[in-house]
Formats: structure tokens, sequence, C-alpha cells
């Protein structure tokens, strides 16, 4: 390993929300009430162009603290949905443990019906909505913890769903809607109750945020705030589009540093978490982690890029629904292992009021390649693939798409083989709620494609 960027053992706090990509005042969402996160960018690094290696919660997860792929950490669907990490993953509790980090989580994780098996010393996974982990994560740190620390506090938000009794909701005027959502009334109804636990949310931070400087820990505390996946809204979350791989990340450096506030425009892949901060503490990173470390690079002290080319994927979710990607700063490619609707929504999309204001037209069938040229289609609604004019960079980046698929090891269930697996896996979930499945519940293939839409907007 090369010579750490900052050979000090400080402490770590990572702060992680559900579901909410970049929705935030500081990425230019329009109407967004976020303060203290918008504070926390100003006196940071914000990363403009970070991606979840997978747009659903597990498998992203899974991909942000072990530093591997999906299809490598095993975690290639939802935890709940019987998923695990391979034996041989160590997480980044566990190897900041061995290093000497006392680590603790309170409130959210996604990767393990086990928590114990993460490498936490301590943890309470009880309950994750923000002001229980604020205040649990507030008493510890005023109880002055071990150091060197990594503090891992996962809240529910801003998961679905959005109950006005707990999330006042925003003015449903008040912001202009996303350019890949329809601005109508039920669209503009849901975004408002998004909107509201957002704020919720950012509050709980600044609480925090408070806490760590008084006790005086902001000088010695690297602080890390970052997101699963895109919002869970249709065109998002669950596709490999912007909008669903794309998350908020922004890392303050501890004061001491006296590092300068910066925008970090470079690609940025959620499994370069865990080598990025290794490297920062100066923990030697595994050979077995997948992602490239961007250290000097956040710091201001090397001008070289680390990545200019990342890979997404989806496999499972509600459903089995093969995609893979690659992305660079002006393209985007993606290729779709099996015939599907354009958009398959996970159910609590699909349940939502945003859901029923598609319509029918997300049921169209969905091509097999997708290419996008995104510095003149920034959305990704004009696809190029199979076009005479850009038939040379779709077969560079299949190239590139599947050299990186062979160097992983990633292999992808058949057909039949997935759509048993997600047809029993979301049986068993559903009746563990009391609910009987049905087939649009049990896997994507059996959704429906309709050649001719009826009425709504999609993608």
């Amino acid at each position: 390993m090369a010579t750490p960027v900052n050979p000090v053992r400080d402490n770590v706090l990572i702060v992680h929300w559900h579901d909410l990509g970049r929705h935030l005042g500081c990425y230019g969402a329009s109407g967004v009430r976020s303060p203290n996160l918008d504070r926390l960018a100003a006196e940071g690094v914000l990363l403009t162009d970070a991606h979840a290696a997978a747009p659903l919660c597990s498998p992203s997860r899974g991909a942000l603290f072990s530093g591997r792929y999906p299809h490598s950490n095993g975690l290639i669907g939802l935890a709940h949905h019987g998923w695990q990490y391979h034996d041989d993953v160590r997480t980044l509790p566990s190897l900041l443990a061995e290093a000497g980090w006392y680590t603790a989580l309170f409130g959210m994780q996604h990767e393990t019906a086990y928590p114990k098996r993460l490498g936490f010393h301590e943890y309470d996974v009880t309950n994750s909505y923000c002001e229980y982990v604020t205040d649990r994560a507030s008493r510890w740190l005023a109880r002055f913890p071990p150091q060197p620390f990594l503090l891992t506090a996962g809240f529910f938000e801003t998961h679905r769903p959005y109950p006005v009794d707990r999330y006042a909701p925003a003015d449903r005027e008040g912001f202009d809607v996303p350019s890949y959502l329809p601005d109508r009334p039920q669209v503009r109804e849901d975004l408002a109750g998004f909107h509201g636990s957002i704020e919720v949310a950012d509050a709980a931070v600044g609480r925090l945020l408070q806490t760590l400087d008084d006790e005086g820990l902001d000088d010695s505390t690297w602080v890390v705030f970052l997101t699963d996946h895109g919002e869970a809204f249709p065109g998002a979350k669950s596709t490999l589009y912007a909008p669903g791989t794309g998350i908020a990340a922004i890392v303050r450096p501890p004061r001491r540093l006296r590092a300068a506030p910066r925008v970090y425009d470079d690609l940025f892949s959620g499994v370069d978490l865990v080598p990025t901060l290794l490297d920062l503490l100066g923990v030697p990173v595994p050979a077995a982690v997948e992602g490239v470390s961007h250290a000097g690079q956040l710091l201001g002290r090397s001008e070289s890029t680390a990545r200019d080319v990342l890979f997404t994927e989806k496999t499972f979710h509600d459903s089995f629904d093969p995609i893979r990607a690659v992305r660079t700063k002006q393209f985007s490619y993606i290729e779709n292992y099996a015939p599907r609707p354009k958009l398959d929504l996970p159910l609590d999309i699909e349940n939502s009021l945003s859901g029923a204001a598609l319509g029918t037209e997300h049921l169209r069938p969905r091509p097999s390649r997708e290419l996008y040229d995104l510095a003149a289609d920034p959305d990704e609604r004009d696809n190029l693939a199979d076009t005479e004019d850009f038939a040379g960079i779709q077969a560079e980046l299949a190239l590139q798409l599947a050299t990186w698929r062979r160097a992983t090891g990633d292999s992808i269930p058949s057909e039949e083989e997935g759509t048993a697996y997600a047809r029993k896996a979301m049986e068993e979930y559903l009746a563990t709620l009391g609910r009987v499945p049905d087939v649009r519940s049990a896997y994507s293939s059996e959704r429906g494609i309709l050649d001719e839409p009826r009425g709504g907007v999609a993608r």
C-alpha cells in the first residue's frame, strides 16, 4: 500500500439514510429543506458523481461496507429474502476492529439478519427512526467512548411510507418536480411527504453533529454522510439510470486538518468507500477489495483521476431482474438480460401515489441494450444503442462491461432459476407479514408487458 494520506488514527462517524438519492439542497434539489447537511457539504467535500453499486438496499449497502460488488460479496438480493455475505467477506467495522478501532452501530443496517456477524463491538438495532438513533448515538458520544472509534448511525428515513403524523408534508407547490417524474397532483403529494421526511432526518443529523462538536470530537473525527441508492420513486430506485444509482455522499475531514472545502466531480462507486476510508486512516486495504481509494483526491493532494469508469448491477429485489451497466462521465451503457417492462417497480413504489400516476406507460417492453450520451441527454431518454453513429462507442463499452464481469466472476442465474428463487423468497417474506402473494408480487416476468401503453408517463 502507498504511504497513508493521514497516518493519525482518527475517529469515523458514518451517517447513512435510506432511499434518498441526491435529493438535498446542496445537490440543487428544488424546495428541499436540508440546512444541516447543506452546511456539512459546505464544510467538507461534496461528491457530485457518486453512484451505488446497485440501486437496491442490501446489495448497495453490502458493496458500501465490504468494498466488493454484490455478485462478489454474495448480497445480490435483499437480506430478508435470504441473501447473505459470503463467508470470506470482511466488512469495514471488522477491518477497523482488527486494526484497533472500537466499533459501534446504532439503528439501521440491511446487510444481514444477524448483525453480530458485521464485526461491531456493540450495536443496537432495535429502532432505526432518526430520533432514537440520534439520541442513542449522542449519549454514546457524551460518555467519551474508546478512541479511535467507528460510529455508524443508520436512519430508516427517508424510506417509504411518509406518514403525516411523523413527517409534516411540505407545500405541494413549493418545489419543482424532478425531470424523471410526471408533474401530476399525486406525484406532488408524494414528493411533499418525501420532503417532510428529509427535513426531520436532517434536523436529527444536526443534533448529532452538534453533540460531536460539544464533546470536542470534531477535531479528530471524519464525518461521512451517504445514502444507499436513489429515491423510491418510479424511474429511480431499482433502475440503473442516474436517479437510481446516484447517491448523496459528503465527507468532512477532522477539523484539525484544516482541509479546504471542495466539490469533487469525479466518478465514485459505492465499492470505493472502504478503500478510501482505510487509506485515510492508514489501514492496509485487503487484496479482496474491488474498489479504489480516492483519499488523496478528496484532500486535494492528488490531481490524478482515481476512477474513469464505474459498473452497476441489479439481480434480485422483489423480483428477478438481471441488469448490468457501465458508466463514464460521457456515456451510460446498460445490458438487460431478460424481457421485462421498461420499469419493474418495487412494491412500495408500485403502490404509491407516484406509481398510480404512471398509468401503463412503464409497462412497454424494455430494450435489451441501452446507450445514452450523458452530455447531450442527462435524463437518459434517447436510446442510442444499435445506431450506426454510436456503434463504436457501444462496442467499446460492451467490451469493458464484459471484461469487468469476467474479472469479478459475475454469473447471472438463468430465467427459470432466477424467477423460481424470486417467487419462493417473496412468498416466504409475504407469509411472515400475513399477506397472500399474487403474481405481481412474485416475479417480474409475470407482471405483464404491454406493446401499446395506455396513458401515463414514464422514462
